[in-house]
């Protein structure tokens, strides 16, 4: 099936074909009134159809570009695909900007029109859109009031007022090539003003393509079906949460928001679903929680299980596996069970992408029964580039083999070098930045590693993230900001040492433990940050990691964060990876001064 999918010459056409083949089956999931809604395939592609239409009767040419402001909701799925349709370039932005991300975006990208859902978006969104020297329409999918120098539309109006001609879209989709461009993301970044990688078609088709042949050669593959509440207009759930499905030809559910997750996961019974590792970390903590409170037994059956998940990823002799039976069995009628009923009892795999995933979160999940797959990539290369699988033996410190029809190889510094369909064509209007990443066919991801003998890549390092101490030795933060937030004690970390003679740190406590812990000790909350007594709790959390770290890995001393890192306050990605230089911008004198007590 993997390799049929070649044969689309670009994304609308997949989705069309879909769209006939499946019909009144349900696609896209939504909660209306405390009930999840559907939207067969057929009335979508009505939709798209008349959206194109409409689009174009706004005057939009082939290739102009459209920008979508929203939540994860059915419409952007649509919108995304009208806009492709109509010949256009879809521009996806993340509803956590600022008007000042909003007015780069727009005028970096030139946008003719932007789709957006809400009033409440839309403030933001205005005045950006007003100083835009090139956008002239606004069109919201809820109804909101027009606004003076821009025009605007009614999503619903616009259908209406263009009856479907399947036909017809199915024509003009067919003048679309795989090296059209399809979309320009702009990456959210830990540094620095956003850039737009501009993603052709044939990236993301290949990257679909290439996470098929995974599912068909480790997974019964039937009827699929996806719990979306990453940001759609992150290119890791545009591909993988979004036209992986399409490709599929499975369900789509949108959660209602990560308060909810839970909930939602245990609703919707998802077949797959595509994660950060952030969250991992969260759900992990919270099962181990749930376990040492049901006693001894419990926690004995968690020891035992995890016992297990070491030696099988280990690899197991036959004999090995044979004493572990008895116990295999009683797990899977005691502690397995309630964990996969938490996961909707029907997950075939879970894909950790956007950072790197603790191994030891990896192993706990195994443990748990669950299948977790560690994947690799970046927005530049559509974006998966490898992902593990259990065919090829998962190895929780790899990211796997290499999707199907993508190169890879190691440069002489250990740069990983990535050649394929799936990477960009280059940086929207910037071709500095692109003559920097791209060189003769070959993407620099700018991180280091190797391939191990069963084909698998290691990540080891990030080159620009390496931290340097005084004596020329690299230390790589993230792993030690992953063990540290393993703690129950920490939330979030972030170490410091550059040029210094030993690594400090920032954390941010567990919001449950510091209740527990307050409470514990007669403390009334809330707790100061500057108490001694919280700190030195938090230090020892620090000193228990330190002791299965090198000796420049070590952290030394730490500060306690003001508040929690996070998307508002611009010390979080919407991919939940920490923002350095907003951090040290904001920590780093206090960090300093570490080094002088």
């Amino acid at each position: 099936m993997a390799r049929q999918l070649e044969h689309f010459p670009n994304l609308v056409a997949m989705f069309l074909d879909r769209a006939q083949t499946n019909g009144d089956a349900p696609f896209l999931w939504a909660k209306q009134d405390g009930a999840w809604q559907p939207t067969s395939w057929a009335r979508a592609a009505e939709i798209v159809s008349s959206l194109s239409e409409g689009l174009k009767a706004l005057g939009l040419q082939r290739g102009d570009r459209v920008m979508l402001v929203s939540e994860n909701r059915p419409e952007w799925c649509l919108a995304d695909l009208a806009i492709m349709a109509a010949g256009c370039v879809t521009v996806p932005t993340y509803t956590t900007n600022t008007e000042r991300d909003h007015a780069h975006i727009l005028e970096n990208s030139g946008a003719r029109a932007v789709i957006v859902s809400s009033a409440k978006l839309a403030r933001t969104l205005l005045p950006a859109v007003l100083r835009s020297t090139a956008c002239d329409h606004l069109i919201g999918i809820e109804p909101m009031r027009g606004a003076q120098g821009v025009q605007t539309h009614d999503w619903a109006g616009l259908i209406e007022a263009h009856p479907a001609d399947l036909a017809a879209t199915a024509a003009a989709a067919l003048t679309l090539a795989r090296d059209d461009l399809a979309c320009i993301i702009y990456t959210s970044g830990t540094g620095g003003a956003p850039r737009g990688v501009r993603q052709h078609h044939g990236a993301i088709l290949h990257n679909v393509a290439g996470c098929i042949d995974i599912i068909s050669e480790d997974f019964f593959w039937g009827e699929e079906v996806f719990l979306s509440f990453l940001p759609l207009s992150h290119a890791y759930e545009h591909s993988g949460g979004q036209f992986l499905p399409i490709g599929l030809g499975g369900q789509i559910y949108y959660a209602e928001g990560l308060e909810k997750l839970a909930s939602n996961i245990e609703e919707t019974r998802p077949t797959i679903m595509v994660v950060v590792p952030r969250l991992f970390e969260v759900l992990r903590a919270r099962i181990l929680k749930q376990i040492e409170k049901q006693g001894r037994f419990a926690t004995y059956l968690l020891d035992q299980a995890q016992g297990i998940a070491e030696r099988d990823l280990a690899g197991r002799s036959r004999w090995t596996r044979l004493m572990d039976t008895p116990m295999e069995l009683l797990l899977g009628r005691t502690l397995r069970p309630k964990i996969a009923a938490r996961f909707g009892g029907r997950m075939k795999a879970m894909v950790s992408g956007g950072a790197p995933l603790n191994p030891e979160v990896g192993r706990f999940f195994h443990a748990m029964g669950l299948t977790l797959l560690q994947g690799y990539g970046q927005t530049e290369s559509g974006p998966v580039i490898s992902c593990n699988r259990p065919a090829a033996g998962i190895g929780m410190e790899t990211v796997g083999p290499p999707l199907l029809n993508t190169e890879v190889r190691i440069a002489e510094d250990g740069e990983i070098l990535v050649r394929g369909e799936q990477v960009m064509h280059g940086y929207w209007r910037n071709d500095q930045e692109t003559a920097r990443v791209l060189k003769d066919g070959w993407l620099y991801t700018g991180d280091v590693g190797h391939i191990d003998a069963r084909g698998r890549i290691v990540i080891t390092d990030r080159k620009k993230d390496l931290l340097i101490n005084d004596k020329g030795d690299n230390v790589a933060p993230q792993r030690v900001e992953g063990m540290l937030t393993l703690e129950p004690e920490i939330l979030q970390a972030m170490v410091h040492g550059d040029r210094r003679p030993y690594l400090v740190g920032l954390v941010v406590p567990d919001p449950e433990w510091l209740a527990d812990w307050a409470a514990r000790e007669g403390i009334a909350q809330p707790v100061g940050k500057d108490d001694p007594r919280l700190a030195r709790a938090l230090q020892a959390a620090v000193d228990r990691v330190n002791g299965g770290l090198s000796v420049i890995e070590k952290v030394r001393r730490i500060i306690v964060a003001d508040e929690p890192f996070a998307i508002e306050n611009e010390e979080l990605t919407p991919s939940m990876k920490i923002r350095r230089h907003v951090l040290r911008a904001r920590y780093g004198e206090r960090l300093e001064g570490l080094y002088k007590k």
